[in-house]
C-alpha cells in the first residue's frame, strides 16, 4: 500500500501527485498479490478502514487546508481503486457464465419463440425478449439445417457455428451470444434496443443464403 500511504496527511515530505503519477500508483497497487486472493473483499475493507483511521488521526496534527487537500486526493484514489477492483472481479465472473440456449423450451418452434420474444418486447420485458429472440434465432437455424439439433448447446457454440455459416454476421452473432449468457445466466438487465437487435439479427440470418 506504499503508494497510497504516501498521500496520507502528515506524510513527509508533502506530496502533490499529478494525474499520471496517481494512475501509475494505482496500477502498481493492483499488482500486489493480496488483491488476487479469494478473500479480496474482506481484505480490501479491512485495509480501507485502517488507512482511514490513520488519515483521520494524522489530519488532527496538520493545518486544516493541507489536511483537507490530502484527504480529498486520498479518498479519490481509494474510490478509483475500489472501482477498478470491483470491475475486474465482475469481468472475471462474467467470463464463466454460460449454459444451454434451450432448456425447458426445447420443444418450441422458431416461430413460437419469435412470437414470444415480440410479445415480451411489447410488454416492456426486454430481458425475456432478448433471451427468446436468441433462442428463436438458434432454433430457426436448426430447422434450416445450419445448426445441429444438439441438446445442451451453449450460446458460444451457436455463435462459433453460425460465424462459420455467416462470416459477415459473425461479430453480431458473437455479441448477441454474450448478451444472452449475461442476461439468462448472469441476471444482467437488457435494454429494448438490445432485444430489437437480436430480433433484427434473426431476420437477417433468416434472409441470408
Amino acid at each position: 500500500m506504499s503508494a497510497l500511504l504516501r498521500l496520507l496527511p502528515g506524510a513527509d515530505p508533502p506530496l502533490e501527485p499529478s494525474p499520471d503519477e496517481a494512475r501509475s500508483w494505482l496500477q502498481r497497487e493492483l499488482l500486489h498479490p493480496e488483491y488476487h486472493q479469494q478473500n479480496l473483499v474482506q481484505r480490501l475493507i479491512t485495509w480501507l478502514l485502517r488507512q482511514v483511521d490513520r488519515a483521520l488521526a494524522a489530519a488532527e496534527q496538520t493545518p486544516p487546508l493541507s489536511a483537507f487537500a490530502a484527504m480529498l486526493v486520498f479518498l479519490l484514489l481509494l474510490a478509483a481503486l475500489a472501482w477498478l477492483v470491483s470491475r475486474a472481479r465482475g469481468d472475471r465472473r462474467a467470463q464463466g457464465i454460460t449454459g444451454p440456449v434451450l432448456d425447458d423450451d426445447a420443444t418450441l418452434t422458431a416461430a413460437e419463440l419469435r412470437a414470444r420474444a415480440e410479445a415480451a418486447l411489447a410488454g416492456d420485458r426486454p430481458e425475456d425478449a432478448l433471451v427468446d429472440a436468441f433462442r428463436a434465432l438458434t432454433v430457426r437455424q436448426v430447422e434450416r439445417g445450419r445448426l445441429e439439433d444438439s441438446p445442451g448447446t451453449t450460446a458460444h457454440e451457436v455463435a462459433v457455428s453460425l460465424a462459420g455459416e455467416f462470416p459477415e454476421h459473425g461479430k453480431r452473432v458473437g455479441d448477441n451470444a454474450r448478451l444472452f449468457d449475461l442476461v439468462r445466466y448472469g441476471d444482467r438487465p437488457a435494454t429494448a434496443e438490445q432485444a430489437r437487435g437480436a430480433l433484427a439479427l434473426d431476420d437477417d440470418l433468416a434472409g441470408a443464403r
